[in-house]
């Protein structure tokens, strides 16, 4: 039974599969059957190695191989300048030479077409364009044989020839090219555009359910799940952008909300994206008279940054960066003047290698100079035609092309394989008129030298250049049809050109037999067009008058005497990707920095204008009326070293690049300017920072990368301190300018307003007591009144007798915000700020009433605050719950306030700690910061209140009962240095603090004045130096023990619980909180590296001792007492201080130490400066001896010697 149903199967399958078979087209079965011998014969009779290789090629994609089943008759064949098609899938490498990582966006042509698949590696083998991106199979990859990275062997060779020549340096595009796409893909908010926008729309009100026209968390999270197939692991992103939304803690979004959050942050980062983009010159120029008679040729520059002029009578002037004329130097013979006509100098180039200067003449010759002494070395004669414009490229060792374009449109290329024999060869030539040894071009091409003449342009030619990366000349003319060509070198492997050459030689030979012996040898390099194949044509209407390229950014400039810049994609020679229209006049030169990614132009009308290469803008345009150059151009130049550009009319003028300040050139700094806060934000987790400039910056926790930025958040106002809210969404700064602001950060948007109610004047009160407005008249009088006075805004009543108003700019001047909390008391929120005002202002923090008032007044002061408060400007505030509010001030007082009463609850007053010296005049009494010990709140007994002063020195307080002090102790180990921040745990343990000196100090105080008053310190755990100046702030990240820490040097610092340094925000290479081997532990930051302060103190420097006295310290010790125990002295970072009293000087004078000289001498003595030696000759060796005009001559002495006394003793009797 089993048999028979088997074969009842193999009989209805193999029938099954005969009608399926008939079902099969007739082409396609011959094509299974042809495939099928082709197996057959390719098991037989091929090797394994060819095996591979045709398993490679059968497996390649349609249209890399010419088909079988083409039409016969004339044989197509594909010209690598075949129609190019531009490569934009954002992972596909779209370079003209397939080595550049990603495609800028100024390659992108029009109508882009998506890739839906990845794209595979493109074949080695390169052409004039993009060639037609091919998908992948899903089978397996074959493997390749060693061989196989060669490139396959073509009979001609393309207009892009040597692009791809070293295998071993070709970028394949691949999946780990495309991770900068990814990345900018990464944040749901850069997946958002107009078309999704829309459809977001359209499934807004869908998504709500519940119709309330507000969409709750889930409700978010499955629109956008639906629409922008966002993944399950990617949950935490919409989390954090629905609460960046919801800034108000609602629970849940409107349409509205999620467009404006949307436009206002694109607007912001907009903002911030062209603030990075400024660019700005030094005007006016500095110009210099020139010592040409003649045009200027040519500027370019030397690797040191001066810039080398020629003009065309051949003097040849160099001049520094800040064009200062150094020397001048000729390239003709100025001796001789046996000439009737002076030599017409047409271009010059320099040769580096050899040290050499080139310059092409009238009398079509080109000429080699010493480029240290100018002196005439050789020169080629016989040219077909004038050298208008030269290049030069070294090749490779002792390897170089030496280029030039004539007024026929031609491109001469002399390619010279051992140069230094070829130039030493031909020096040895005869020379002509005594001056220059010369060579024929038909006697210097040889084994070494080879002549090849390409008809490229039917115009002279206006610019050219050889590109070494590429292995192509780039050449352009004022010819509509032949205005830009990138053409090969050597040309393609063309026997038939080359067997009718050979023929045409012969035939001549035979007409001429006597002239045999006097054929060129370069026969083969006589004028001749390149193949299409060979290069590539850019027409542009009225022609191309000068050009760059840049190979890293992939994009070729064009300008001519139409007024336009042009972009081309060098595969796209059809279309320009971006026309950039801003000139009135022809446009004379052009270059791109790549470094900047910027465009500089100039047309002939001297107008400058510079360009963004990726957005197409203009950024900056400078006119004559502001650079001041006059006279008609000759030549520009734009050096890359020295960021100059040199102008040469009738002068020689330079605009030197406004360079933004680098503060520190070798050290990572966060901000430009002093940072005064620094926050930490779990519910985003980023590091909020504020500057002195008024810009805040949002930095990703995880990596120290900027993620956000906006500035003139006060105008030109300091930012002075800032807190968040209890959710963390919203952020509150204070500054300078009295104002306090509430913002949504993320996305820049200001929500509120806090701002002091306006004082009321006398005149006022006076007025106001005289009576009360009644009408609607009145009272908006009385307001515009008010609002004037307010605002400082003086209006005359008469023209001869203007009505005097009190401003009260210079009161709002002085009225900063020092410090700022958030404070949660019985359901009601409030803003408390302090400042220079010396009062307490409570704001109410309302949301239901931000969209009716934007600015916000403060709630009336209390009662105490107003008689009993503050005398000077109140530094800091600190909350503890439930209902306490402690403030201190500049004087050292400090106060405790009861918020439900209002009413002060402790006035702490700390004396002044033994053996202590004022370091400032002041006395030191200014407290920076106080922080409370929530923990003690409830324990009356213990210290809940800790305070960075007065005096240098850190305070426990006892608030209850009037208030105690329980602990005194320096906060540094620096004398007299200030506490400038602290900051505890959740848990109350550890206390963090910070000095003016910039180190970190962190204080174990579990326990510590918990129980009663303590005489002793609390025990250091660990103290480092983070910077260099004050530190104005310290964040804590308790879950993953790392703290933050920013300062006044500009720099924002991370480190962990033992102080190792994790790196500084914005440093170029980010780290991974989570790896510590990519922190910069154990290194240290280099400006706190190199700072004498950080140096340990020596006891020889720091306590006056000798060597002697260090050395027998230990059995000194042992001879007095064995039990005696001498504290280490403390390491003390000090600078050298001079305090002389009053009393030292009075004696010092009683004494009359200096007899001779007046009372002052001490003081100068004291003061004057030390001299300190630098190295180098003295002001002996120094001196300069000058000849005398008239020696005189000494007079010879009279020698009177007596026989009997020759020594001339007298002897006394």
């Amino acid at each position: 039974m089993s048999g028979r149903m088997k074969g009842v199967r193999s009989r209805s399958s193999s029938r099954a599969f005969q009608i399926e078979a008939q079902r099969i087209p007739q082409s396609t079965r011959l094509t299974i059957q042809n495939f099928v011998n082709f197996e057959e014969l390719k098991q037989k009779y091929i090797s394994e190695a060819e095996r591979v290789l045709l398993d490679a090629l059968i497996t390649m994609p349609q249209g890399r191989i010419q088909s079988a089943t083409k039409k016969k008759g004339k044989p197509h064949v594909r010209p690598s300048s075949a129609a190019a098609n531009l490569q934009s899938h954002p992972s596909y490498t779209s370079g003209l030479f397939d080595n550049v990582s990603i495609r800028p966006a100024t390659a992108a042509a029009a109508g882009r077409r998506a890739e839906p698949a990845p794209l595979a590696q493109r074949p080695a083998t390169q052409a004039a364009g993009g060639r037609r991106p091919w998908r992948t199979t899903k089978e397996a990859t074959v493997v390749e044989p060693k061989d196989m990275h060669k490139q396959p062997r073509r009979l001609t060779i393309g207009a892009v020839d040597g692009i791809a020549s070293d295998a071993k340096k070709i970028n394949r595009p691949s999946h780990a090219l495309g991770n900068q796409g990814q990345l900018l893909k990464s944040k749901i908010e850069e997946r958002i555009n107009i078309d999704t926008l829309e459809a977001l729309k359209k499934t807004f009100q869908e998504a709500d359910t519940n119709r309330s026209g507000q969409l709750e968390l889930d409700e978010f999270k499955q629109l956008l799940k639906s629409k922008l197939s966002v993944s399950a692991n990617r949950e935490a992103q919409i989390d954090s952008l629905f609460m960046k939304i919801d800034w108000a803690s609602e629970g849940a979004i409107t349409w509205d909300e999620f467009c404006t959050y949307m436009q206002l942050e694109y607007a912001e980062k907009e903002d911030s994206y062209k603030r990075a983009k400024d660019v700005d010159f030094h005007l006016p120029a500095k110009i210099e008279n020139i010592p040409h008679r003649d045009p200027v040729l040519r500027i370019t520059d030397t690797p040191d940054g001066n810039f080398v002029a020629c003009s065309q009578d051949g003097m040849v002037s160099f001049w520094s960066s800040n064009i200062d004329l150094k020397r001048t130097r000729f390239v003709v013979d100025t001796e001789r003047s046996s000439r009737a006509k002076p030599k017409w100098i047409t271009d010059f180039v320099i040769m580096p290698q050899y040290n050499k200067f080139i310059v092409g003449t009238g009398d079509r010759e080109i000429q080699f100079f010493e480029l240290s002494s100018f002196e005439p070395y050789c020169q080629i004669s016989g040219l077909e035609t004038v050298p208008l414009k030269l290049d030069y490229c070294s090749t490779g060792h002792d390897e170089c092309l030496i280029l030039f374009g004539d007024s026929q449109g031609a491109i001469n290329i002399l390619v010279i394989t051992s140069a230094g024999e070829c130039l030493r060869t031909w020096k040895k030539a005869t020379k002509i008129d005594d001056f220059i040894a010369s060579i024929s071009l038909n006697d210097a091409v040889g084994a070494n030298v080879n002549f090849i003449r390409w008809d490229v342009h039917k115009d002279w030619v206006q610019q050219l250049k050889y590109y070494h990366e590429i292995g192509q000349i780039i050449s352009c003319s004022n010819h509509d049809n032949t205005a830009l060509v990138i053409g090969c070198t050597t040309g393609s492997t063309h026997v038939e050109s080359q067997l009718k050459e050979v023929k045409e030689s012969l035939q001549k030979e035979n007409k001429d037999p006597m002239d045999r012996g006097k054929v060129n040898k370069y026969t083969y390099g006589l004028v001749r067009p390149r193949l299409e194949s060979d290069q590539s044509v850019f027409k542009v209407y009225k022609g191309v008058k000068c050009f760059d390229f840049s190979k890293e950014k992939n994009v070729i400039v064009t300008g001519g005497m139409d007024r336009i810049v042009r972009l081309w994609n060098p595969y796209v020679s059809g279309k320009p990707t971006a026309m950039l229209r801003g000139h009135s006049a022809p446009i004379f030169f052009l270059f791109i920095a790549e470094e900047e990614n910027r465009i500089f132009s100039i047309s002939t009308d001297k107008c400058i204008k510079v360009w963004d290469i990726q957005d197409h803008l203009c950024l900056l345009t400078i006119r004559p009326k502001s650079h001041k150059i006059r006279g008609d151009l000759q030549a520009v130049h734009y050096s890359n070293i020295s960021k100059t550009v040199a102008v040469a009319t009738d002068q020689m003028a330079a605009l030197n690049l406004r360079l933004k300040p680098v503060l520190h050139a070798d050290i990572v700094i966060s901000h430009k300017e002093p940072v005064t806060a620094c926050s930490y934000n779990p519910s985003f987790k980023q590091v909020i920072t504020c500057s002195e400039s008024s810009v805040i910056k949002i930095w990703d926790f995880e990596s120290g990368t900027p993620i956000f930025e906006y500035g003139d958040a006060h105008g030109d106002a300091a930012i002075t301190c800032m807190t968040f809210d209890k959710c963390g969404r919203r952020l509150i700064t204070g500054g300078r300018d009295g104002l306090i602001r509430i913002w949504n950060y993320n996305n820049g948007h200001c929500l509120k307003i806090l701002q002091r109610a306006p004082k009321i004047t006398e005149d006022q009160e006076k007025s106001d007591e005289e009576g009360e407005p009644k009408t609607l008249e009145e009272i908006r009088a009385l307001r515009k009144k008010r609002n004037k006075v307010k605002y400082g805004i003086v209006q005359a009543i008469e023209p001869q007798q203007p009505m005097k108003v009190d401003s009260l700019e210079e009161e709002d001047d002085n009225e900063e915000i020092c410090d700022l909390t958030y404070v949660e008391m019985n359901r009601n929120k409030y803003i408390v700020g302090v400042g220079w005002d010396r009062r307490i202002n409570i704001y109410s923090d309302d949301i239901t009433d931000n969209t009716i008032h934007h600015v916000q007044h403060p709630l009336p002061k209390w009662h105490d605050d107003l008689i009993r408060g503050h005398t000077e400007d109140i530094l800091s505030v600190a909350q503890c719950p439930p209902n306490m509010l402690a403030t201190a001030s500049y004087d050292g007082q400090i106060i405790v306030w009861n918020m439900v009463s209002g009413h002060i609850f402790a006035n702490l007053k700390a004396p002044k700690p033994s053996e202590y010296e004022d370091q400032s005049l002041d006395g030191d009494l200014s407290i920076n910061k106080l922080v409370f010990l929530a923990t003690r709140a409830h324990n009356k007994d213990s210290g809940s209140l800790v305070a960075s002063g007065p005096r240098a020195h850190i305070h426990f307080w006892n608030v209850f009962q009037g208030g105690k002090l329980l602990a005194q102790f320096p906060g540094s180990n620096s004398k007299g240095v200030m506490v400038s921040v602290l900051e505890v745990n959740e848990k109350n343990t550890i206390l963090f603090s910070g000095d003016s000196l910039g180190f970190v100090y962190l204080w174990d105080i579990e326990g510590y004045a918990a129980y009663g008053i303590e005489k002793d310190p609390p025990e250091v755990i660990v103290t480092w130096r983070g910077h260099v100046k004050s530190v104005t702030a310290i964040s804590l990240v308790e879950a993953h023990k790392l703290l933050i820490t920013s300062s006044v040097d500009c720099t924002v610092r991370m480190w962990n619980m033992e102080g190792h340094y994790v790196g500084t925000f914005g440093q170029p290479d980010p780290w991974d909180i989570y790896n510590m081997g990519t922190w910069q532990h154990p290194m240290v930051p280099y400006d706190v590296l190199i700072d004498p302060m950080s140096l340990p103190d020596h006891p020889v420097v720091s306590e006056k001792q000798n060597m002697h006295q260090i050395i027998h310290e230990d059995s000194a010790r042992n001879s007095t007492s064995e039990k005696a125990r001498t504290p280490t002295p403390p390491v003390v970072y000090t600078k050298q201080q001079f305090h002389i009293d009053d009393d030292t000087i009075a004696s010092l004078i009683r004494e009359k130490t200096f007899k001779q000289g007046s009372g002052k001498r001490q003081r100068h003595e004291k003061l004057r400066p030390v001299r300190v030696d630098r190295g180098g000759p003295s002001e002996f060796q120094m001196l300069r001896t000058l000849d005398l005009e008239e020696t005189p001559q000494p007079k010879m002495p009279t020698l009177k010697l007596d026989k009997n006394d020759p020594f001339n003793f007298k002897l006394i009797d």
